[in-house]
């Protein structure tokens, strides 16, 4: 029987860069990613729409002595999602990619039109397709990588007045299991992490700040937490590779 050594994880052949695709505020996921990647030394590049939160962000991650560029632009555009790209390969070979746009504008389902559902579908659906099509050749071409994708409790289930964000993740959900099973082979680990909860960040407590007192201790999932699941998923025996994670706090019935 082969005996592997679980101290040293054998996860990519060369440590190089760390891509985040949708980060904004420096108490966001995005951001935690960020910080977890550049705390373990990888040189990182953080993509946005939001140029003044990006910058922001990019500023407090390089106080901290993390490595770090950041990049304006829109993941559902393909020629972004290339820059993204470029920009990671140019402070090192890029190892770890990962789609985390999570906005979401529930509505009910008769008031949706049809650019609102289209939209949805535009940043999460597309926006993992173009990133996965422009990362996955040099990650190949490194000779592997880990390229993650934020899910959410919609990509499993529709709520209501969730229709476009449901459709959207699920779609998202769907393409990353297809790349999964092509990529694998190739020594690309694709996972999937499923948030399946509130997340204890700005987003969420700038429109909720009480939520945080009414779930209790540990009842929004923590930023950082959720990163050191992405930073494990990475770092992964390849013999035991994880597609799909879910992630929720110990008080949420599901």
């Amino acid at each position: 029987m082969t005996q592997i050594d679980t101290t040293t994880p054998v996860a990519t052949p060369v440590q190089g860069s760390l891509l985040v695709v949708g980060v904004g505020a420096a108490q966001g996921l995005g951001a935690a990613i960020a910080r977890r990647f550049g705390q373990g030394g990888f040189p990182v590049v953080i993509a946005g729409r939001n140029a003044p939160k990006l910058e922001e962000t990019r500023a407090q991650l390089q106080a901290e002595g993390i490595t770090v560029a950041s990049v304006v632009g829109d993941g559902a555009n393909a020629s972004d999602a290339q820059r993204f790209v470029a920009a990671a390969q140019a402070l090192a070979p890029l190892a770890v990619a990962v789609h985390n746009a999570g906005s979401n504008r529930p509505a009910p389902f008769l008031e949706v039109s049809a650019e609102h559902y289209e939209s949805h579908w535009r940043e999460h659906a597309l926006g993992g397709f173009h990133l996965a099509q422009a990362a996955l050749p040099v990650l190949v071409a490194r000779g592997g990588g880990s390229l993650i994708f934020t899910g959410a409790s919609g990509s499993l289930r529709g709520k209501a007045n969730f229709a476009p964000f449901a459709a959207a993740k699920a779609a998202l959900r769907a393409t990353s299991q297809s790349i999964a099973r092509e990529f694998g082979p190739q020594r690309v680990h694709v996972g999937h992490v499923i948030i399946d909860g509130g997340i204890e960040g700005e987003r969420l407590l700038s429109r909720r700040p009480q939520l945080k007192d009414e779930r209790g201790p540990d009842g929004l999932l923590n930023i950082d937490a959720i990163a050191q699941a992405y930073w494990i998923l990475h770092h992964q025996h390849r013999s035991a590779w994880t597609l799909e994670l879910d992630l929720r706090p110990w008080s949420e019935t599901f």
